[in-house]
């Protein structure tokens, strides 16, 4: 744990990167299909950021920690008029997604396999429409709510590279990390959370498909919350 703590190329990654040993098809789907997917952070990144796809994509998601993919593919078979960008460093996961592009062809997915505030950072302003952060790591301990993604350095990165009228989703199960989210986006003053009533922020968005987070805290008997903000 030290030295994947030592590792990690930002302030913003704290959790682990490999867990059990990949299957032969996973191992290649990394070494040769990622680095077709990757997005090179090198490079200069074009001004309109559908160029970085070979389907033609009238608006750009960002997805940050996508775990077991289950919510990218599912969305990026749906809307293949949207560009995806997917953010995930645990490489089992991103094995994971890429044997499930393999396997649809699907043509409007990028990605990227380290800390999103490097990619955040190279983003150029207003050119991403909408941003998810699906169930990501609560750090429940009071000691490490520092290291928890939304943050006011986060938010900041995030109100900068979203179109005005973008949307940021956030879905937890943690009452603390809900409120938590609420109270920082409401201290930044540039998001706008769009619910009127309970129902608006008990009911999962549309098509929603669920996650193997959201399915294990059912099954620990957690609800989850599902805030939609508009950036203004």
């Amino acid at each position: 744990m030290t030295e994947e703590r030592r590792s990690r190329a930002t302030e913003a990654f704290f959790g682990r990167r490999k867990g059990k040993p990949l299957r032969t098809l996973q191992v290649d789907s990394i070494e040769n299909l990622l680095p077709l997917l990757k997005v090179d952070l090198s490079t200069q990144p074009p001004k309109n950021l559908a160029a970085l796809f070979p389907a033609d994509v009238k608006s750009i998601r960002l997805e940050i920690g996508f775990g077991g993919g289950e919510h990218l593919i599912h969305r990026a078979s749906e809307n293949p008029a949207t560009g995806f960008i997917g953010v995930e460093p645990f490489v089992n996961s991103m094995a994971k997604l890429l044997g499930s592009v393999r396997e649809l062809e699907l043509m409007n997915i990028r990605l990227y396999d380290d800390d999103a505030t490097q990619l955040l950072d190279w983003l150029p302003d207003a050119s991403i429409d909408h941003i998810d952060l699906l169930y990501p790591d609560p750090w429940p301990k009071k000691k490490h709510w520092k290291r928890r993604f939304v943050s006011d350095v986060n938010l900041a990165r995030f109100h900068r590279v979203l179109k005005s009228g973008g949307k940021f989703c956030f879905a937890s199960d943690i009452d603390t990390y809900v409120n938590w989210t609420l109270q920082h986006c409401a201290s930044h003053g540039g998001f706008e959370w769009t619910a009127k009533t309970s129902a608006d922020w008990l009911t999962p968005y549309d098509t929603w498909p669920g996650t193997r987070y959201e399915n294990k805290a059912k099954r620990e008997g957690r609800s989850s919350a599902y805030l939609t903000f508009i950036r203004t």
